[in-house]
């Protein structure tokens, strides 16, 4: 069996990666090639992105990685959601790229939460975050109408980057469907929602599924040969190709990063008002696949309190200190509610906090090490709540969690999540979206017949670590 070389573009909205995966006789071996810090940048009261920036080190990412494997294969992009670029027939920008967390979109959230969303829900399974794509295209052509005759195509992010690497323009499916612009029924564009929100049709291509075969990388010098590839857009979708689920389908799935994002798989969507007041976001697979999942803010709220704290641990030991002095903590009266929008970004995370404790009477933490255990116990009692609104909404029991991403390696966050859920919780040693990456590319490129097929070849190779309830 011959070892096949395929280079993952990671890009999350704090870091990005070029990771190798060699697939061979032994498994799956990986690589960091190349990381990157990636973080939105303020411009005259908004928030955008450097992709002139993220593109040098993708490009940067891409030529260390065929020096150092003279035989790659392929390459395929994954990255975080709802966030695009605008292009003219060209594929060149014609708008700077507005960041997710920019408060353009909250007018047009509050008023689509006041009259609309039911009907929005009912056409795409995506409830009403201030971040989706909807609205963000709403902002911008109410703010800058003449962009409709300028511009010719949205590509969500991994769509761009795609795009500069082969030429050619694709909207994938996993990632369109955190748009809130698919309809929830089929696996196209919903008109009735592009119609609501005011937004060009032919500004988008008929979604595509993956994996599929793009062409060749011709827009990287150096990488003559190798191909592009389509895999599913969204880190997400990636994440949970890449956790060796059950067949049976009694696995929850907990990518745990920036965000918490906790869902199953299955073969319909969650709608109705129940869903809607739960807010399950019913995305999809790269196979056209559903994916019902409920968000709440993740190990963002430990990213941004930690700068404010006396002391930042700096190395991995110092993280697993502090982790464990936080366990040591007595467990906190009071809880934090991590679907405040307060929370969401604030200029102070510690502020923001502490007047969440204080206007219902709670101490605030004096320590670093118990603000580390408020968030996670905090997190955990989300995670316990987001798993059981899914069990009830979907008339299903769910056997484990699975986790992926850098909550895995918390051990006090998982263990909170399996004491507030009741659930065994099983973190995986797994480069989740990396991983669910690759593995789209190995079925392109016909090494594995698909992904049910890498899920078994992978799995009895990850180190796991099993949490019982407490």
């Amino acid at each position: 069996m011959r070892t096949v070389p395929c280079a993952a573009v990671d890009l999350g909205a704090t870091s990005g990666r070029v990771i190798v995966g060699e697939w061979g006789r032994r498994g799956l071996s990986l690589s960091e090639v190349h990381r990157f810090p990636n973080r939105f940048l303020p411009l005259a009261g908004h928030e955008y992105w450097d992709v002139p920036g993220i593109w040098a080190e993708v490009r940067e990412g891409l030529a260390k990685a065929r020096r150092l494997f003279p035989r790659l294969a392929s390459v395929g992009v994954d990255g975080w959601a709802v966030d695009h670029v605008l292009v003219d027939p060209k594929g060149r920008p014609v708008q700077p790229v507005h960041a997710y967390r920019d408060k353009r979109t909250a007018g047009p959230s509050r008023r689509l939460g006041r009259r609309g969303i039911e009907a929005i829900y009912a056409l795409t399974g995506i409830p009403n975050y201030a971040y989706n794509t909807s609205l963000q295209l709403e902002e911008t052509l109410a703010s800058f109408p003449a962009i409709s005759r300028v511009a010719s195509r949205c590509l969500f992010i991994p769509d761009y980057f795609n795009f500069l690497i082969s030429g050619r323009m694709a909207n994938e499916l996993s990632i369109a469907s955190h748009s809130q612009l698919i309809d929830v029924h089929g696996r196209g564009w919903s008109r009735a929602a592009l119609r609501h929100f005011g937004i060009p049709p032919r500004w988008f291509a008929p979604p595509a599924l993956s994996p599929r075969r793009l062409g060749a990388a011709t827009g990287v010098p150096g990488l003559e040969g190798v191909l592009s590839v389509l895999v599913p857009g969204h880190d997400t979708a990636c994440a949970f190709a890449a956790m060796p689920a059950a067949a049976d389908g009694s696995d929850l799935f907990l990518s745990s990063g920036t965000w918490s994002l906790l869902g199953f798989e299955g073969p319909r969507p969650l709608l109705g008002p129940g869903a809607l007041e739960a807010r399950v976001s019913n995305e999809r697979a790269g196979d056209g696949g559903y994916r019902p999942l409920i968000s709440c803010l993740g190990l963002w709220l430990l990213e941004r309190v930690l700068p404010a704290l006396s002391s930042r641990p700096t190395t991995a030991s110092d993280w697993r200190r502090l982790i464990a002095d936080a366990a040591r903590e007595p467990p906190p009266p009071e809880l934090l509610d991590v679907t405040d929008s307060s929370l969401f970004n604030p200029a102070n995370m510690r502020v923001a906090i502490d007047a969440q404790l204080r206007a219902r009477g709670a101490r605030v933490p004096t320590t670093p090490s118990g603000y580390v255990r408020l968030i996670c116990a905090s997190l955990g009692k989300g995670h316990a709540d987001a798993v059981r609104s899914l069990a009830r909404l979907g008339q299903r029991s769910f056997r484990r969690i699975l986790v992926v991403g850098g909550g895995a390696r918390n051990r006090l966050l998982c263990q909170e999540t399996a004491n507030a859920s009741g659930l065994p919780v099983v973190s995986y040693s797994l480069e989740g979206a990396a991983v669910g990456n690759i593995a789209a590319q190995l079925a392109a490129l016909g090494e594995v017949a698909d992904n049910a097929a890498f899920r078994a070849a992978y799995a009895p190779q990850l180190a796991r670590v099993a949490y019982a309830p407490r």
